[in-house]
């Protein structure tokens, strides 16, 4: 693996996308550490150490890369665009508008890829503002003495909403020329970038703890197995296979040939995860307004905000695996899949065109759903209870999301470069 980067370091073409590409990413991790205008970055810093932890933002923080608590420029990161291709892509069941444009093909495609940056736009406006209010509210460093936000006049805080929006923007189109100039996609190798950027520092907590050597190399080992598991399902799909019959176009004789469907056995990737995550944080959000005393804050707070709670493990499953099957649905059309087919002269062996291809792959798509989202809750909870066994911690940035998305990145970014070498006749990483 070593000498294909060095191939392809050699290479002009690709030694060009590939510093581009590093470059970006570079210039995002530095934006993560420019505070925002009107934030007091030494107080920050005191109530960082201060602060006894707050649950509630630790998703969106990790996809910022640590930004979010830093009150930086890039502090939402990533995640108002993932909320927003997630939200769009949904809104493609409800109104048929957005259907038809994903049907239309390139153009239709583009057309929802604007809609999906307008309302990355307008969700940034609305996540500044309420991480703003938090911030000065104190919720956002639970414990803290200091004010993160000294002057808390309007033109103070307009002017932190829009630096906050326009980071968003600007992660938006940096991603993109990712995409376009340089090597895999751009949104994902960001989010790769943040999450990745958090482990150093949380190994090194890990280490520096007690008996942190013994609990270093365990955690080692968890991550280890876990990314084997992650590794081996990802790669693994069902081949549905089909057979195009041969068709006369004008003069020329079309089809005859053999292919498949590769239905991947988690087709929903990271997705139920985070959705799981985010309908878990809103008791713990409901409790934070409540009175302490109150004997429901205190229920919510001890069995549902708590991770470590047993209740809030098992409806984190239940969520995990009806997201898997949810988001499946959405994602994958078995009627549309089969209407393709037989516009085209294909079909299954043994299995007719039309309605009962529909059918059979429904059936396939149900069965091999139901593994996937055991695979899937099982690797969502194998380092939050090894952890929290332990005793370092169950947020650290070493979750089922997190191991997922890096993992996921990694081997698709591989691919894409291994196919650029073997397009230039090279081994590529796997001989």
């Amino acid at each position: 693996m070593l000498s294909a980067f060095v191939r392809a370091f050699r290479t002009p073409d690709l030694r060009r996308k590939l510093l581009f590409t590093i470059g970006i990413m570079v210039l995002f991790r530095v934006g993560s550490f420019l505070p925002t205008p009107g934030v007091s970055y030494p107080n920050v810093q005191t109530c960082i150490e201060q602060s006894q932890g707050n649950d509630l933002l630790g998703l969106v923080n990790l996809f910022s890369g640590g930004a979010l608590l830093q009150l930086s420029v890039f502090a939402l990161g990533i995640m108002p665009y993932i909320t927003a291709s997630i939200i769009v892509q949904l809104l493609r069941v409800v109104i048929p508008r957005f259907e038809e444009l994903h049907k239309e093909g390139q153009s239709g495609t583009a057309k929802l890829t604007q809609y999906t940056r307008y309302l990355t736009i307008g969700l940034a406006v609305l996540q500044s503002t309420t991480i703003i209010t938090v911030a000065r509210s104190g919720q956002l460093f639970s414990g803290c003495t200091v004010e993160v936000i000294p002057n808390d006049s309007w033109q103070t805080l307009l002017i932190m909403v829009i630096t906050m929006t326009a980071g968003t923007g600007l992660i938006m189109w940096l991603g993109e020329l990712i995409t376009e100039r340089g090597v895999g996609n751009g949104m994902s190798l960001l989010i790769f970038t943040s999450i990745a950027a958090s482990f150093p520092g949380a190994m090194w907590s890990i280490a520096g703890g007690d008996n942190g050597a013994s609990k270093f190399i365990v955690v080692m080992a968890i991550v280890v197995l876990v990314i084997a598991l992650v590794v081996f399902v990802e790669q693994s799909q069902r081949r549905v296979p089909v057979q195009y019959a041969k068709r006369m176009v004008g003069r020329r004789m079309y089809g005859g040939s053999s292919t498949y469907i590769p239905i991947k056995i988690n087709m929903a990737g990271v997705i139920p995860v985070i959705f799981a995550s985010s309908l878990l944080a809103v008791p713990g959000l409901l409790a934070q307004f409540g009175d302490p005393a109150a004997g429901w804050v205190q229920w919510v707070t001890r069995y549902l905000a708590s991770p470590s709670a047993p209740l809030h493990l098992a409806i984190y499953v239940v969520l995990i695996i009806f997201f898997c099957y949810f988001y499946t649905a959405i994602t994958f059309n078995p009627d549309e899949v089969a209407d393709n087919m037989k516009k085209y002269g294909g079909f299954i062996p043994g299995i007719r065109a039309g309605r009962p291809t529909a059918e059979y792959l429904d059936y396939v798509i149900s069965r091999i759903t139901a593994p996937g989202s055991v695979y899937l809750a099982i690797v969502a909870l194998i380092p939050t209870i090894a952890f929290i066994v332990l005793g370092v911690g169950a947020n650290i940035p070493f979750g089922g999301a997190s191991i997922l998305i890096v993992v996921g990145v990694g081997l698709e970014t591989v691919k894409q470069i291994e196919s650029q070498l073997q397009q230039r006749h090279y081994e590529g990483f796997l001989r």
